[in-house]
């Protein structure tokens, strides 16, 4: 199992439009409201060998009101 986060930068005015979407694709594990320079920061969590590139850009960027993202991938829980 790969664990993700997705940090969204979101257009003006369009924050909970798309948290809505992307909740309804039920492909999240969590999903927050953030300040600073990213308005989301979604948790994902996608079996081994899945392309995690594609994963965003398929299912992350395509969201309706996604402006920017940022991708962090993690490797090991302590």
């Amino acid at each position: 199992m790969q664990t993700f986060y997705v940090q969204i930068k979101c257009q003006l005015g369009r924050t909970y439009e798309t948290a809505q979407h992307l909740a309804d694709l039920e492909l999240h594990s969590e999903i927050y409201s953030t300040a600073g320079d990213y308005d989301l920061i979604v948790k994902y969590h996608v079996e081994d060998g899945v392309d995690v590139g594609h994963f965003v850009s398929q299912h992350v960027q395509t969201a309706p009101g996604v402006r920017d993202t940022y991708t962090l991938i993690t490797y090991k829980a302590f």
